[in-house]
């Protein structure tokens, strides 16, 4: 039996999927207090529950791997065509970061810590979702910058 979600992505996500789809960048929101800047964005902070709704900063689509696997099955348990790799990027300037796909890269060339960036859909195919991000590549104009930790 077929089965569809629905989910939105609230206030915060819809002002992230939105700001990704007109420009191609990612927003966060910053907690002055806790020093921490949140990727996905938050309206409130985890940490002190200071609002959030005025401290948005645009953020560059581009980080580090800071975990990664290789996936064989699709969301249901069905075998895929052939193996994604599947990682954790941690988005350079913020404290978070997404589960993403990696492309244009073999496995066995995937190093942690090393510097991708994004691969969006074209302008004109993007929707404001999650689909809009098709994944990250190993990073051509910021590789071998140094990694700082937060």
């Amino acid at each position: 039996m077929p089965v569809q979600f629905l989910y939105t992505a609230g206030a915060a996500g819809e002002r992230f999927f939105q700001t990704l789809k007109r420009k191609g960048i990612f927003t966060a929101t910053h907690c002055e207090e806790c020093r921490l800047t949140y990727l996905p964005p938050r309206l409130y902070c985890e940490r002190c529950f200071a609002d959030l709704s005025d401290t948005w900063r645009d953020v560059a689509p581009v980080g580090r791997v800071y975990t990664f696997t290789i996936v064989h099955v699709d969301r249901e348990g069905g075998p895929l065509s052939s193996p994604e790799l599947v990682a954790f990027v941690r988005i350079d300037g913020t404290d978070g970061g997404l589960v993403t796909r990696l492309l244009e890269i073999a496995p066995e060339d995937v190093r942690i810590d090393m510097a991708v960036e994004i691969t969006l859909a074209p302008p004109r195919k993007r929707r404001g979702t999650l689909e809009d991000i098709l994944g990250f590549r190993p990073a051509r104009s910021v590789a071998k910058r140094p990694f700082t930790r937060r």
